[in-house]
């Protein structure tokens, strides 16, 4: 029945289906380009639509499609997606974008070929992870009272740029402020590269943004309901800190220290390298320990000749490293130990989620400040937590612990490198960026403007007049194609019950390994 259709189809169709193969001279007997363009979005269109209902097979025409496509509108191209869509015999062509940095060099304008909008092919119905919730609870404090003006203009002392986005278009006004190596540089690019993966669904906004690394709004300081804090975009913060939380710079590359765009695949080719029970049975890091006193008194548990706290502790002097191209600080070669440590810097450390990604269990020392998902981790399922008043003696008992309890250790540090495969994945940064930056919006009680001093950004104004270097690592990071699906949905804010029950399961969890260590050393203190 389905062969008797077909043919039917085709015989009806010959106009049409003349075009995709020996019959292409049709086209050619049309003078005007802008009608054989229109012939051919008109053709794909009808074709696509017919192989979605299964009639047609679309595989067998994509090659030959793409090259007409190509050889008709170069800046774009068309590539086979592997992705998976609703119908597993569905391969439709999927416009992209590659970097055009000769159309720059000659205009130094921003391309006008991208998409406006798009329709995802593969609608998601999927609920985002735990931590999105978090995005509510960071704009909890503009819920009555909106974001207003006067309260974003407050915050232009602290950041390094503002940001627009409007009608599609992104703007930066930059500031003095000097900002630490190339963050401010690779955040814009962050969210260009969100604007190419879901074109046409920012909202028009204004923020401010500082890449300094700690938290710079007290809590202390807007008690009031109608006390209006300034409304400031940030890496991290602190439970005494109003700072919004965004995901850092290094999804997208951190070239001043050898760091490429973040890839989890990589890391799970070095988790391959060894099985969990036959690395090395003891606690590793490596890092700068000058930045804080609390990585000083880590150092301290290094093991000696007169002490052993089973630990491996490796000072990182970055100035060597860029000498020797980063040689030691390739993550997918740190998988090698059964323990990995987490101490905060000068404020959260960006080394978090590489940390995390080993499949080793992490040891978490207590940390005063937050980034964007590590609120939605739980101790003994996702990590386990270190004293930081007692480092040595706390370090030495999980790693015991550990090598005693063998199988629940390497649960842990499955569903540690678990959450940050799969939470973390693109996909999922980009979710987070755009429901975000979407909550934001809705509190704006003000039209967002362009400022005179502020000028468009795009992959290209931030890419082509770059070194070879940096401009290697952004055409890395670079979104040529838009999304296939939708974003995840949003899950609703905590009400005050669940919220108190996360965090005490949290606080619990915490609270029974210092029960445990306390039994432990009270233990070898008697047998001594």
């Amino acid at each position: 029945m389905k062969e008797e259709l077909l043919n039917s189809f085709w015989n009806k169709s010959n106009n049409i289906i003349s075009i995709v193969g020996a019959k292409w001279k049709y086209l050619k007997r049309v003078t005007t380009t802008y009608v054989t363009l229109l012939l051919f979005l008109f053709l794909t269109i009808t074709v696509s639509a017919l192989s979605y209902v299964g009639w047609i097979d679309l595989a067998k025409y994509s090659v030959h499609l793409r090259k007409k496509a190509e050889s008709m509108v170069p800046s774009i191209v068309f590539i086979e997606t592997d992705k998976k869509v609703e119908s597993q015999s569905m391969r439709p062509p999927i416009l992209e974008y590659p970097l055009d940095c000769n159309a720059w060099n000659k205009t130094n304008t921003c391309p006008t070929t991208y998409p406006k909008s798009y329709k995802p092919l593969n609608p998601n119905n999927s609920t985002c992870p735990e931590h999105f919730r978090w995005i509510h609870e960071d704009l909890r404090h503009w819920k009555n009272t909106g974001i207003t003006r006067e309260m974003l203009e407050k915050s232009k002392k602290y950041a390094h740029f503002r940001l627009i986005i409007l009608d599609g278009r992104i703007y930066i006004e930059r500031y003095a402020k000097y900002s630490i190596e190339t963050r401010h540089l690779f955040t814009m690019y962050g969210i260009v590269q969100l604007l190419r993966f879901y074109p046409g669904k920012l909202p028009n906004l204004e923020i401010m943004f500082d890449t300094d690394d700690r938290p710079v709004i007290p809590k202390r300081d807007f008690q009031r309901p109608d006390s209006g804090p300034p409304p400031l975009f940030r890496y991290c913060s602190d439970w005494q800190s109003l700072d919004i939380v965004f995901p850092d710079w290094s999804f997208w590359g951190w070239p001043s220290l050898g760091g490429h765009r973040w890839v989890p695949p990589n890391i799970k080719e070095g988790n391959k390298r060894s099985k969990w029970k036959d690395r090395i049975p003891f606690a590793y890091w490596r890092g700068n320990p000058l930045v804080s006193h609390v990585r000083k008194d880590l150092i301290k548990c290094n093991v000696t000749d007169k002490q052993n706290w089973d630990t491996l502790l490796y000072p990182q002097d970055w100035k060597n490293q860029s000498k020797i191209g980063y040689t030691e600080s390739n993550i997918e070669d740190q998988c090698t130990h059964r323990y990995k440590i987490y101490v905060e810097g000068w404020a959260w450390s960006v080394s978090e989620k590489y940390i995390f990604a080993c499949d080793s269990p992490t040891l978490y020392i207590e940390s005063h400040f937050y980034d964007f998902f590590i609120r939605g981790m739980i101790p003994q399922q996702h990590y386990w937590p270190i004293s930081d008043n007692d480092k040595c003696k706390s370090l030495k008992f999980a790693v015991q612990w550990g090598n005693n309890h063998t199988h629940k250790a390497e649960a842990i540090g499955k569903a540690g490198s678990e959450f940050i495969h799969e939470d973390l994945k693109m996909e999922r940064v980009f979710d987070y960026i755009y429901h975000l930056l979407n909550e934001y919006a809705k509190l704006q009680r003000f039209d967002p403007i362009v400022p005179q001093d502020a000028t468009e950004i795009c992959s290209e104004s931030l890419a082509c007049p770059l070194d070879s270097l940096w401009r290697k690592f952004m055409e890395e990071g670079l979104e040529k194609s838009s999304s296939y699906s939708d974003p995840c949905i949003l899950p609703p804010p905590y009400d005050p019950q669940q919220l108190k029950t996360f965090v005490e399961q949290k606080v619990n969890a915490t609270k029974q390994v210092r029960s445990w260590e306390s039994e432990y050393w009270s233990s070898l203190n008697k047998k001594q």
